[in-house]
């Protein structure tokens, strides 16, 4: 008969202390303090994320555990080449970066937009071939060919705000001299597209028509590629720095100021740029005319939400109109409420700030805001989204603006 033992194996435990009187660390340097402030809202956003912030996830390739004894599989590198390849080189940009570059106000096309061969006119009926590629983002769009080496993504649907919102904002954004997407509203006619190409992937028989709908196109400059997917948080404005070239502070605190006048709910890094203007690059790859502007801006003309819905922050004309611009007037604390995902809310404005865009906003006129509000077409929107209430009409949109600009104006805030 075989008998079996148990045996008893006792493994050592180490134990590591560390010594009491460990000399304390040197205190962060400011530089050092604002990047990890933009760290900590990094997490912040990746521990809070919600489904509205990683739709598709169904679609997306998921990443391979290792067994025991495998070699971890090389994570994808992105395809666009980073040409900012380090913190320094990034930090470099953006303290010479500009925010605005003059334009002349009174005299600026709201209703045509930025010009140009490849402009389209307002309503245009405009044919392209379906583009079979997964985007990112939450809102109705697909990318179509124009012809070969032109592709430009498509914004659709009937109710999805991002078509007459991304209208609004840019072309403002455009007028008064900040940097934006150039967006046209048109018609489209898809070949090869599905009814919904957005849920309905795949190339198809036949044609479909979008109306309304709303082609995007790049700025004229170079898109810088870095971390943050070449976006920048809001709190990296204050790392431009006037002394080596940056925009002044007056044309940053305009730009936070026109935030909140917008509403630019979603404002997370990767929805703003990091732009070379033309001919502004190096031979080595760099940029001595760098710019940060605005890249995705449909959410706006709504109210500022906690989770960016597009119902409360999309062309609302109801939740617009009744926000006030100051959320404490006295000092002058701008009226936004930051997002979940977002790196803005409630701005403190310099008296520079204000002083700034208010010159900007008075010099457009009441036809360029008329022109502005009927090429977005707000008339096929419901004044209060996921309503029956009909739209607001282009009327009271105009007063609505005037209303926000004289809260600007009129006011002044402490030096």
């Amino acid at each position: 008969m075989v008998q079996l033992f148990a045996r008893r194996v006792v493994l050592p435990v180490c134990v590591a202390f560390l010594p009491i009187g460990a000399p304390a660390e040197p205190p962060p340097t400011p530089v050092a303090a604002a990047r990890g402030h933009l760290d900590d809202l990094r997490m912040s956003r990746m521990a809070f994320s919600t489904v509205a912030d990683h739709p598709q996830v169904s679609g997306r390739e998921g990443t391979p555990v290792p067994r025991p004894g495998e070699t971890p599989p090389k994570k994808k590198t992105a395809s666009p080449k980073k040409e900012l390849t380090t913190k320094e080189a990034r930090l470099a940009f953006i303290r010479k970066a500009q925010v605005w570059s003059a334009t002349n106000v009174p005299e600026m096309d709201l209703r045509a937009g930025p010009q140009g061969p490849d402009a389209f006119q307002p309503d245009e009926m405009v044919t392209c071939d379906y583009v079979d590629k997964k985007l990112p983002g939450t809102s109705q769009k697909f990318d179509c060919a124009i012809r070969e080496g032109d592709v430009v993504k498509v914004r659709y649907g009937q109710q999805n705000g991002k078509v007459e919102g991304s209208v609004l904002a840019s072309r403002l954004l455009w007028a008064l001299g900040f940097g934006a997407d150039r967006l046209y509203p048109v018609r489209v006619t898809c070949r090869g597209c599905s009814a919904d190409p957005w849920t309905q992937h795949g190339r198809v028989p036949g044609q479909q028509v979008f109306d309304p709908a709303t082609i995007e196109r790049k700025p004229k400059g170079h898109e810088m590629k870095s971390e943050n997917k070449g976006g920048w948080a809001w709190p990296e404005l204050d790392l431009v720095d006037e002394h080596e070239g940056g925009a002044p502070r007056e044309q940053r605190d305009a730009l936070k100021l026109l935030a909140v006048f917008l509403q630019h709910t979603d404002n997370k890094p990767e929805q703003e740029r990091l732009l070379c203007l033309p001919k502004g690059r190096t031979d080595d790859g760099g940029c001595n005319e760098p710019f940060m502007m605005l890249h995705d801006v449909g959410l706006t003309f709504g109210q500022a939400n906690l989770f960016n819905r597009t119902s409360v922050g999309s062309v609302n004309f109801d939740q617009w109109s009744k926000t006030p611009m100051w959320r404490d007037a006295k000092t002058c604390v701008g009226h936004m409420s930051q997002s979940q995902t977002g790196t803005l809310g409630d701005p403190t404005i310099s008296e520079g700030g204000r002083k700034f865009l208010a010159d900007l906003l008075v010099q457009l006129t009441d036809r360029q805001l008329r022109d502005l509000f009927e090429v977005a077409r707000v008339d096929r929107r419901s004044r209060r989204p996921d309503s029956a209430e009909p739209p607001a009409t282009v009327d009271e949109w105009v007063l609505a603006f005037k209303h926000k600009r004289d809260e600007i104006v009129n006011k002044r805030c402490p030096s």
